[in-house]
């Protein structure tokens, strides 16, 4: 595993910022760190990164802990923290020479040029940092973070401040990225969440409540298998009532109808005999499914 993280706590003062979580992420996979805000994922980031010290528990990166081997977990990782600190009198391109060359990265000036052109600033590479919207400024931190070619990234807010047009482009780099990288990233955007992630973890008030695939989890809070239904012909309530496990039938009209199942269970299938033994023509069938802005919200509210 890329990233460890075992019983974690972090505690200021009287709270508990972070308490008692453990999770693991391994290479090839993106994984989105989800929560409301004040629910501990920056602080857990900034654990894993180095750049404060946990109260108990441990943290290891690539096999280094972050206590005990700071700088060669640094080596390892990229990160873009959620309020970008960014060298604002700088140039875009002198700026990432710079970051080079504090990792020693080798052919530097190809490296920078490959970043520059992987993040789209090609246009922006001459000019002021201080003078870029803060969709370029995310692009200089993405690509700062990724210029010594690290094992695992920690992206906290990567695309606040973007456009629709530099959210694309970003998402799919972050996809790429995330098949050859170990990729951690927090979002408030769920769309992003169920686009680019492979798992996700949600924390609420320090605690982890979840650690599973978007499906999984869809189908951990909905319990109940909901079913829409358009039938060419019209058909009473009572002769569907024949379909088993079905909980609950309601008529949406226009020969349409929505089946609730028993927990957990998918019948499809048993509505699509149903329509065969009766000569019945299915125009759609559409398993429903909560979002994942419902998911985020059961487990956190």
């Amino acid at each position: 595993m890329s990233v460890i993280v075992q019983n974690l706590t972090k505690i200021y003062g009287q709270q508990k910022a972070v308490n008692n979580i453990s999770f693991e992420a391994k290479k090839g996979e993106v994984l989105g760190f989800l929560g409301p805000n004040g629910a501990g994922k920056t602080t857990t980031m900034k654990i894993i990164t180095c750049f404060i010290p946990q109260s108990e528990g441990k943290a290891q990166v690539c096999g280094y802990d972050v206590v005990t081997d700071p700088l060669a977990v640094r080596a390892r990782i990229g990160y873009l923290p959620e309020h970008n600190p960014l060298y604002k009198d700088l140039y875009v391109k002198e700026y990432l020479s710079f970051v080079a060359g504090l990792h020693k990265v080798k052919n530097k000036r190809q490296r920078v040029a490959e970043m520059i052109e992987r993040t789209g600033l090609q246009r922006e590479q001459n000019k002021i940092i201080g003078s870029l919207s803060k969709g370029y400024r995310q692009r200089v931190g993405l690509a700062q973070a990724m210029l010594h070619d690290p094992e695992v990234l920690i992206l906290d807010e990567p695309t606040s401040g973007l456009d629709p047009n530099q959210l694309i482009e970003i998402r799919r780099l972050i996809k790429e990225l995330g098949q050859e990288k170990t990729v951690i990233f927090s979002t408030h955007i769920m769309q992003e969440v169920q686009a680019l992630c492979d798992r996700v973890i949600i924390i609420n008030k320090g605690e982890m409540v979840a650690n599973d695939t978007i499906e999984t989890l869809q189908q951990k809070v909905t319990g109940e298998t909901v079913i829409t239904v358009e039938f060419a012909q019209q058909i009473l309530q009572k002769q569907l009532t024949k379909i088993e496990q079905v909980k609950t039938i309601k008529s949406l009209g226009n020969g349409r109808w929505q089946f609730i199942s028993e927990k957990n269970k998918d019948i499809r299938g048993d509505i699509f005999n149903f329509a065969v033994a009766n000569d019945l023509t299915l125009l759609e069938m559409k398993k429903e499914q909560y979002s994942v802005e419902d998911v985020f919200q059961e487990l956190t509210k």
